[in-house]
């Protein structure tokens, strides 16, 4: 038995001590059923081709995620990183892989300072200094050799064929083109492959191809891992990194120095699951944390009520774990490899019946103190910081096997640093670190170091029931927002009797900061007023999300793919 499965069995365990009044526990099943649920629809035909093909969880997810880096090239791709969590049917264990991305060895904690303050976002973001040593292939390949089935070149060949073929341009790809036409002229190579000859943006339906992308494919589904960290295309990496203006530090040496890891993953129970997700330099301790602190605001759930609508006091106990969890997170949460962070001590029973206790659904707070999961000392060690992010993509896969992966992958922003090389775009990973080392007199817990991954928000989760059995498989895009649009997912199937594809729908507010966001095009006004009166300062606004679930239930998988894009949740019946 591993550590893991050890650790989920007694919190498990402890989950059913503690939530004994908590809804019924529908049984998991084994159904011999396979599912791709993933954010467009070609990258979900290439897992499934592969699954066909009697690939593994992780082959499909590497199949499908290296065509996303193709069809939805301002998400993800082979120049970024990510997190992934994998479920092994035969014995029930669960394996965190950390793919995020290094900073430079000559990064310095001041880096994004100009005359003593910071660059603008936009302004780091567009530049070589933010590009990190990409993690995703050396993760990805780390994972295969530990739980794949088919040959690793294999994996490839869909998203090379739609690369060397084309594929249509889609709408929300069409849009983002129009959107940030000019940034997609000022790369060189970014104008040869999604401008025409007028510098206007390919239309949708037109067919694009990526002849660059497929090169690199098929040198990494040739070389592996090798084929980025040395000869043409690591030089082309570290050349775009290194250009003006605003040139950063990458160097070949930071490609070959970087490795990915293989972690056990962090668990909390929450009612009578345990939820399993990724640990430091992830931050998703604070979508356990708000689960956490949900449940001990809403002991007995009123279920079912109507889902399009959860009542009152449930977004009210919502909010409040939203904004416990998201103050501690932006103050202590950075990679642990180099700072105390406290990680476990954020979701310590004992500590979030003490933040809990703060909890009063009659009334809204417009100041949250930070917490004291390891004493005084602690906290007043860093400053805090709540800078917004968006971008990334999620997906989930079970195969026939019963295995499953919960993938996220981001290249940070919309089209990362705005730089390609190889076809692919470049991240920006670097500004998910403050950019300022001080704040508040304080050294920042997130600042820039040398080799130091910046700390992420991504949440790819693996739910199992007491017994350790498959019951939920979830994970979305959106920067910050992923804690919330997560742990939303979550409590919607497994609190308020949701199905996923109506969980991932569900309208949300996002509570990172005193001012709350409303998603302005889903959440009834009603909801909203209703919290306004009881003291919070909500504001309507657009939230990114791009959830993507997989719940096991006894007639089957069933599935569901964030309308706010353009994917599909698609199964495949038991093998015969």
């Amino acid at each position: 038995m591993t550590a893991a499965r050890s650790i989920m069995g007694a919190l498990a365990a402890l989950a059913v001590l503690a939530s004994c009044n908590g809804p019924a526990q529908p049984p998991a099943a084994v159904t011999g059923e396979a599912m791709v649920a993933a954010a467009d629809p070609l990258a979900v035909e290439a897992g499934l081709e592969i699954l066909r093909a009697g690939g593994s969880a992780i082959d499909a997810a590497i199949a499908v995620e290296v065509t996303l880096g193709l069809v939805e090239p301002e998400s993800s791709g082979i120049g970024g990183g990510g997190f992934l969590i994998h479920y092994r049917g035969r014995d029930e264990a669960i394996d965190a892989y950390d793919g995020r991305e290094w900073a430079p060895a000559g990064a310095t904690p001041d880096m994004f300072l100009v005359d003593g303050k910071p660059l603008s976002f936009e302004l780091a973001q567009a530049s070589g200094k933010s590009i990190g040593a990409p993690g995703l292939i050396p993760m990805l390949k780390l994972a295969h050799e530990q739980h794949g089935k088919l040959p690793w070149a294999k994996l490839f060949e869909p998203a090379i064929r739609l690369a060397e073929e084309g594929f249509p341009v889609g709408p929300r790809l069409s849009r983002s083109f129009a959107q940030h036409k000019d940034l997609l002229a000022a790369d060189a190579q970014a104008r040869a492959i999604y401008l025409d000859a007028n510098g206007l943006p390919w239309p949708q339906g037109h067919v694009l191809k990526n002849p660059l992308y497929a090169q690199s494919l098929r040198a990494i589904a040739a070389e592996g891992p090798a084929a980025l960290t040395s000869g043409a295309i690591a030089e082309a990496i570290v050349a775009s990194a290194q250009r003006e203006p605003r040139a950063g530090t990458l160097t070949v040496a930071d490609l070959q120095a970087y490795q990915p890891r293989r972690l056990d993953p962090l668990c909390a129970p929450f009612r009578v699951y345990s939820v399993c997700t990724m640990p430091s330099p992830s931050s998703a301790n604070a979508m356990l944390s708000i689960l956490g602190l949900y449940e001990r605001a809403r002991p007995t759930p009123e279920s079912p009520h109507n889902v399009q609508a959860p009542n009152l006091q449930d977004w009210a106990a919502y909010v409040w774990a939203s904004r416990l969890s998201y103050v501690d997170r932006d103050h202590y949460m950075a990679d642990d490899r180099f700072v105390q962070a406290p990680t476990k001590e954020l979701i310590a029973p004992s500590y979030l019946d003490a933040r809990a206790s703060l909890i009063d659904l009659g009334m809204g707070r417009a100041t949250i103190p930070v917490g004291t999961p390891a004493g005084e000392e602690l906290r007043n060690r860093w400053g805090s910081e709540a800078m917004q992010e968006h971008g990334t993509t999620h997906l989930s896969v079970v195969d026939h096997d019963g295995n499953a992966v919960s993938l996220t992958a981001t290249i940070e922003s919309e089209y990362g640093s705005h730089r390609m090389a190889g076809g692919f775009w470049l991240n920006n990973q670097l500004t998910d670190f403050s950019l300022e080392p001080v704040i508040g007199g304080k050294p920042a817990a997130n600042a820039v170091a040398p080799r130091k991954a910046p700390r992420s928000s991504m949440s790819p989760s693996i739910i199992t029931d007491k017994d350790g059995k498959l019951v939920l498989v979830v994970g979305s895009m959106g920067g910050s927002t992923i804690i919330a649009s997560v742990s939303r997912t979550v409590i919607g199937v497994l609190d308020w009797q949701q199905t996923p594809q109506e969980a991932v729908g569900t309208a949300s507010f996002f509570a990172r900061t005193p001012e709350i966001i409303a998603e302005k095009s889903r959440m009834p006004a009603e909801t909203s007023n209703a919290l306004r009166a009881l003291g919070w300062n909500i504001v309507e606004g657009e939230l990114w999300s791009g959830t993507h679930a997989i719940q096991v239930t006894p007639k089957g998988l069933v599935g569901g793919a964030d309308p706010r894009e353009e994917g599909k949740a698609i199964a495949l019946p038991a093998l015969p």
